[in-house]
């Protein structure tokens, strides 16, 4: 009666995390707790999850806002959104919509649905639109190139297939799913398994070369924005066709917005977020994580311990790398130094620009194709293209009254970027202010006029990414889908319950254990405290937020300038 004594901070109040609790059992007279690391999209979804269940959370988070990734940052009055390009259940009826239903991440929000993907552009000016629609898509790429028929119309019929399947299996952990939910997916897979099967084992690349069009040749690759390399036919099916029934739209208040909102459902719940809080190690005792020790020493105790964050970072500096096996050594040893496993780290270049005349080209998102020379001007680019998207036709707020931003990026060498921020600290910010200097100058090329109105361009690099989140090379999406790593991640999922080999008391979650993509990262918080409860036998609850008032861009707070430099322009954090 004294540890329980200790442990509850007072009648009415919440639990002193700063003692260490008597081991839970089931039908023990107190709520368990669970400390998570992380406020990211994943790290929220497990507190939201958790606390709809019963059970006591705390989230630790090293940076000053929640998100992660998904984040934003501001720059005199502008909002520079860092993170979603398109987010997958934006639309009803589907469980992906579902998941953020209950997470609230879509509370008063309007969606900003586009009836094209991207649009991809040559050196020539010559451009390819990929439709979401297929009919449409079938009529346009048949104007470019005629000759290319036989392969225009079995994508299109593809794209066709795909938009009459609907399957988004984020609603129960693997190991946990019924006879009936197991059924269920195969009545819609059995159907359509050889399309499945072909498109899966179809890359892209195979598929793009067979073109005669040198133009369709590439802009095939590039329907993602950039070339993801490796990646076969079934992600960009997929991904059009849930487009084109509205459920891959962009939310307002973006990807700051998202994390916002699942921060203020979390605390609705009555959980608790820990801001500027490094976690320095996890604690261990007989082999049973009990707590985290921060940078500063200070220890909090749980029953559980869930890692949502770096997975290298979790493998390797909070444990010391004491728990691994053939699967984790696999992933966090081989694999994430294998070239083509991690999705590349990208440079992101903002422009505020005075005036919301953006001129007559309406894309909302363009892939440049460029020249050697021009490739050859921007630091570190693993690529010759550059991915321009008018972020201010996404949502409202981004910019102050009466301007835009536009949003450039491409992937980046992250070695590059950390050597320089590492040796040579004026190197690195001059090399920043070249990736501005080009921006300002390309725009201008495309859109003769605009120069003078830009205000300012803020740069962020891979290095940016790992100061701030922590992700291994500065990876925003961790590892590459359809890669090794996948069949990998999914055992770690599905047969290992997120646990490591010889360590109870402890879960991971994210995109390092459920590969990227943010509703997949949500779905790991549902799955890892679904295997929570099962072991627990505490029932899993989940329910739909209240749609709430309707959003503002107050509800995104005070924004933190991520670089304090001074400097005449802006060249970011």
């Amino acid at each position: 009666m004294r540890a329980e004594t200790e442990y509850e901070a007072g009648p009415g109040a919440g639990p002193d995390w700063r003692v260490r609790p008597p081991e839970w059992r089931s039908r023990a007279p107190r709520r368990p707790r669970v400390i998570i690391i992380g406020a990211g999209v994943a790290g929220l979804s497990t507190g939201c999850y958790a606390e709809m269940s019963g059970i006591r959370t705390r989230i630790f988070e090293k940076h000053v806002l929640p998100g992660g990734c998904c984040t934003a940052w501001g720059r005199d009055g502008y909002l520079f959104d860092y993170c979603i390009e398109w987010l997958i259940g934006t639309a009803a009826g589907n469980d992906a919509h579902r998941v953020w239903r209950e997470l609230g991440a879509l509370d008063g929000k309007t969606i900003t649905n586009f009836d094209m993907f991207n649009r991809v552009m040559d050196e020539n000016g010559r451009t390819v639109t990929f439709y979401n629609d297929p009919d449409l898509l079938e009529r346009h790429l048949l104007e470019i190139s005629p000759a290319d028929a036989r392969l225009i119309r079995s994508f299109c019929d593809d794209l066709r297939r795909f938009i009459a399947i609907e399957l988004y299996p984020f609603l129960t952990a693997p190991a946990l799913r019924t006879v009936k939910e197991r059924a269920a997916t195969l009545r819609t897979v059995l159907p359509a398994f050889r399309l499945f099967w072909r498109t899966a084992a179809t890359p892209m690349h195979t598929f793009a070369d067979r073109f005669q069009d040198p133009l369709l040749r590439t802009a095939f690759r590039n329907i993602f924005f950039q070339d993801p390399e490796g990646f076969p036919l079934l992600p960009y099916l997929f991904n059009m066709a849930a487009a084109h029934h509205r459920n891959a739209g962009f939310p307002q208040g973006g990807s700051l917005g998202l994390a916002r909102s699942i921060e203020e459902r979390y605390t609705g719940l009555g959980g608790s977020v820990d801001y500027r809080a490094r976690v320095a190690r996890i604690l261990v005792e007989d082999d049973r994580a009990t707590g985290i020790e921060l940078g500063n020493g200070r220890r909090y105790y749980a029953d559980h311990v869930i890692a949502a964050c770096d997975g290298h970072t979790t493998i390797h500096t909070l444990l010391g790398g004491r728990y691994t096996g053939p699967r984790i050594e696999r992933l966090y040893s081989e694999l994430l130094r294998t070239p083509g496993t991690l999705f590349p780290a990208v440079v992101s270049a903002f422009a505020g620009i005075r005036g919301d005349d953006l001129g007559p080209d309406t894309a909302h998102s363009t892939t440049h194709l460029l020249s050697a020379e021009d490739a050859a001007r921007l630091p570190g680019a693993l690529q010759r293209s550059l991915v321009v998207q008018l972020r201010s036709r996404y949502s409202d707020g981004f910019a102050p009254p009466g301007k835009s931003v536009i949003h450039c990026t491409y992937f980046s060498d992250f070695t590059h970027w950390r050597e320089l921020r590492t040796r040579d600290r004026r190197e690195y910010w001059a090399q920043k202010r070249r990736v501005a200097d080009f921006v300002r100058e390309f725009l201008e090329r495309h859109r003769p006029g605009i120069a003078a109105r830009i205000e300012l361009i803020d740069v962020a690099s891979p290095a940016t990414t790992r100061r701030y989140t922590g992700n291994f090379e500065g990876s925003i999406l961790a590892w590459k889908a359809f890669s090794d790593a996948d069949d990998v991640a999914a055992k770690l999922v599905g047969r290992d319950r997120m646990r490591l080999p010889g360590l109870r008391g402890f879960s991971m979650a994210g995109q390092w254990v459920g590969m990227g993509g943010l509703i997949r990262a949500a779905s790991t918080g549902r799955f890892a405290t679904q295997y929570l409860c099962d072991e627990w036998g505490i029932p899993f609850r989940a329910w739909e937020s209240p749609e709430g008032e309707p959003w503002h861009r107050e509800k995104l707070g005070k924004l933190p300038l991520l670089d304090r430099r001074p400097r005449r322009e802006g060249t970011g954090p």
